[in-house]
């Protein structure tokens, strides 16, 4: 069974998290539990020398009734938490006890009130608080905290004539109070119930916060990179994916849309590529079978129209079939032009020289047009191994078109060379024509597709590509309708020797 990424993240950072909790949990209430025990500690161990003070006297002059009778009276005030209280000699028989029924009987050395000093192996005078502390249950189950206190041997009772004791005895016995622990178990249940009650809603509120950001940080992007991949694969290559967020994942959201748009360009290039690869074919064959017949067809119209130059409309006539037929060859030999090109005689050229070239082939048009050419040629750009004619017919063509495009009317176009990322120059011809709109824009560099209508034979674009295929680089076009458009011509300087790898046209 596949478990989700999201899941296991969850998973892991709710256990860590209710470990942590739990553990700071635990360690509070024994702090806690700790802190109480040890109040209550010093709280009996005040009442003991309270009692010790009060008793002082009584003991110094041997009242026993006033002295059996304080503490039988301290030992009742169960109100204030006290269960017994009780003095036993150093040999630990009970002397005064507020329980009657002790009073004479011997304590076990191993009991609960005689093991912490025996088991210390210190004289009792030198223990602290905490060491003369024990806890223990009563018969009803409640616990119940004692504490001894040592009645050291002072010099009034060593000298005194009612009961001297030796003045080397340094311990004449000890003062036991037993006070209840219910109050602090009262309190140590109810700290235990709210700081678990506060765990659990820290973890359940750690928990959903951990959902939610799992959610929509990790589940729904990955959700959306799994359903636009999948479609990827089914080949729809226009999906893209709501970039989320500036994180690693929106990153690659965003590099995914790319990506499919990168493959979307290529896949329209690359069947562009072979529409021009089967059409060029075809047109390689059909030019072969349509030359000869017309090289016959034009060769007998010329000699019929000097046999019947005396005929004026038979020479009319005639001068039309000679006309269209030279403009089929024309045509015929732009096919095979597209269809066979020939290959790149390569030698070092200055684009520059080109540029200038071209623009004297074609100024005496762009007069006549009324359009004004202006060149912004960069100064010290490198040379390029490149055809010096096949460049040119490329820059031309470029030339040409962008004449077309301004029409009657006149306009504007500006040339540019510069130098492009390393390794390339480019050549951009902007123009200030009606522009090529968003549907015709990927079929400009088919062979046969035109937008002159009947002034144009829809080759010069598509031969144009395979020149500049042929020499490594690349050609891209900008347009807007109304607003003009931009032909950015790229060629390589680096692999111009060996031919490099040659590149699709781009269109954006």
């Amino acid at each position: 069974m596949r478990t989700r990424i999201g899941t296991r993240l969850i998973l892991g950072a709710g256990l860590t998290t209710a470990l942590v909790i739990g553990g700071m949990s635990v360690a509070i209430l024994r702090s806690h539990t700790a802190q109480l025990l040890a109040e209550r500690t010093r709280s009996a161990d005040q009442l003991s020398e309270t009692i010790k003070s009060a008793t002082h006297f009584d003991m110094l002059e041997n009242r026993r009734e006033n002295l059996h009778r304080q503490i039988r009276d301290v030992g009742g005030l169960h109100e204030e938490g006290i269960r017994k209280v009780r003095v036993f000699n150093k040999e630990g028989k009970i002397m005064f006890s507020s329980a009657s029924e002790e009073i004479g009987t011997s304590l076990d050395p191993r009991g609960e009130a005689c093991y912490a000093c025996h088991a210390e192996g210190r004289p009792l005078e030198r223990l602290g608080i905490q060491a003369r502390a024990r806890t223990f249950r009563a018969a009803d189950g409640t616990r119940v905290l004692g504490v001894i206190n040592p009645i050291p041997n002072a010099p009034s009772c060593s000298t005194a004539a009612c009961h001297a004791h030796s003045a080397k005895q340094s311990l004449l016995g000890v003062l036991d109070v037993n006070v209840s622990l219910a109050e602090v178990d009262q309190e140590i249940a109810h700290s235990r119930l709210v700081i678990t009650a506060s765990a659990a809603l820290a973890i359940l509120a750690g928990s959903f916060m951990l959902w939610w950001l799992n959610r929509r940080l990790v589940v729904r992007p990955v959700a959306s990179l799994v359903e636009g991949t999948r479609r990827v694969m089914e080949g729809d290559l226009g999906v893209t994916i709501p970039v989320s967020g500036r994180h690693e994942l929106g990153v690659l959201a965003k590099a995914f849309n790319e990506m499919t748009q990168t493959l979307a360009d290529t896949q329209r290039q690359l069947t562009q590529a072979d529409k021009l690869a089967s059409v060029g074919r075809l047109a390689a064959g059909v030019a072969h079978e349509i030359n000869n017949p017309l090289t016959g067809v034009l060769s007998y119209a010329s000699l019929l129209r000097k046999r019947m130059e005396h005929d004026l409309p038979a020479c009319e006539d005639l001068d039309v079939i000679v006309r269209e037929t030279v403009r089929c060859r024309g045509i015929i030999r732009e096919l095979l032009d597209f269809a066979r090109p020939a290959a790149p005689a390569r030698k070092p050229m200055d684009l520059n020289e080109v540029v200038r070239r071209s623009v004297s082939v074609v100024m005496t048009q762009l007069s006549l047009n009324q359009v004004n050419l202006s060149l912004d040629l960069a100064a010290d750009l490198p040379q390029v191994q490149a055809d010096p004619n096949q460049i040119q017919q490329v820059v031309v063509n470029l030339l040409l078109n962008a004449a077309d495009a301004i029409g009657a009317e006149g306009g504007q176009i500006r040339a540019i060379t510069r130098s492009a990322s390393p390794g390339a120059i480019e050549f951009l011809l902007e123009d200030s024509g009606r522009g090529i709109s968003a549907e015709d824009l990927p079929r400009i560099f088919e062979p046969f597709f035109t937008t002159k209508g009947n002034h144009g034979t829809g080759l010069g674009l598509a031969v144009s590509w395979g020149i500049v295929e042929a020499h490594g680089g690349s050609l891209e076009v900008q347009s807007q309708p109304g607003q003009g458009t931009c032909f950015t011509l790229r060629l390589p300087t680096a692999t111009g020797a060996d031919g490099g790898s040659p590149n699709i046209p781009t269109l954006t």
